[in-house]
């Protein structure tokens, strides 16, 4: 039989490993407690997942591509922006879902114990379904552009990184995510900037734009974004184009886990009293 000692004064900077291992039932409940409530109530259910990178896509394509008339390394814009949205969106939602933590579960964590870092958990899982989904789709359109003969993309050895840029972008969502919620776990009103972050954090990542159109001023911007080393070399790995700036690779990795890191101590830290504060 397992018994569970709750100690009420454990160090927050320590975290029980093997007991989060021992609920690894309940997580892959949550997982697909998370899918079923999302697909339940919906016509569509699944395609919802395609249609929100594609939509994007074409907003970009005409908006960026057809009126702002920005460079694309003479990739085809669609293939561009679809390249770069595809980390970005398992970024996105990782970050969204996970900073509502506390506000979203607030009644489940007064009922029944079970290790908080649980839910951020399941909500990586959840949405690392939306990224394969949206890999597929990817591919689909990268192999018609290559069929059709289009010019000037062509898969590269980086290609083997990709697992790398996944864990790196999972990190850096799942890190950021921790952070915020902890802080709105005090500071209710964070919540209504979140969509706002979100929004310049993507204007701030190379992805309606190329990263070799950012000058020397300004490229500092870059090297503190953790999501900008993944997008870039997520197209170079596929579509063949940009330069391998391992400082701004090494650079993302490291902002990633520290994020990580440091949303794990806080989130640890802030989950021993939340529940008198939300």
């Amino acid at each position: 039989m397992h018994r569970t000692h709750i100690c009420a004064n454990q160090p927050w900077w320590t975290a029980d490993w093997k007991e989060f291992a021992h609920y690894r039932d309940l997580l892959w409940f949550l997982i697909r407690r998370d899918f079923i409530t999302l697909y339940k109530q919906t016509i569509l259910g699944p395609v919802w997942y395609v249609l929100q990178p594609v939509a994007t896509t074409l907003v970009f394509t005409v908006v960026f591509g057809n009126i702002a008339k920005i460079g694309t390394d003479g990739v085809p814009p669609f293939l561009f922006y679809m390249s770069g949205m595809v980390l970005w969106t398992f970024f996105q939602g990782c970050l969204m879902d996970v900073s509502s933590t506390f506000i979203s579960n607030a009644n489940l964590f007064g009922k029944v114990y079970f290790p908080r870092l649980i839910i951020p958990a399941s909500l990586v899982a959840k949405n690392t379904g939306q990224l394969i989904l949206n890999f597929l789709l990817f591919l689909g359109f990268y192999i018609y552009y290559r069929l059709s003969g289009t010019p000037n993309i062509h898969a590269t050895a980086w290609l083997a990184w990709l697992p790398v840029l996944i864990i790196q972008s999972a990190l850096a969502g799942l890190g950021s995510g921790l952070l915020l919620a902890a802080l709105t776990a005090k500071y209710r009103d964070l919540r209504f900037a979140l969509t706002f972050l979100a929004q310049l954090w993507m204007f701030a990542t190379p992805i309606v734009y190329s990263a070799s159109k950012v000058t020397e001023h300004w490229r500092w911007i870059l090297l503190a974004n953790p999501m900008a080393g993944s997008v870039v070399f997520s197209r170079l790995a596929f579509l063949g184009i940009g330069t391998a700036d391992l400082t701004l690779l090494f650079s993302s990795l490291a902002i990633s886990i520290a994020l990580a890191i440091s949303g794990v101590l806080l989130f640890n830290k802030v989950q021993r009293t939340f529940i008198d504060t939300v």
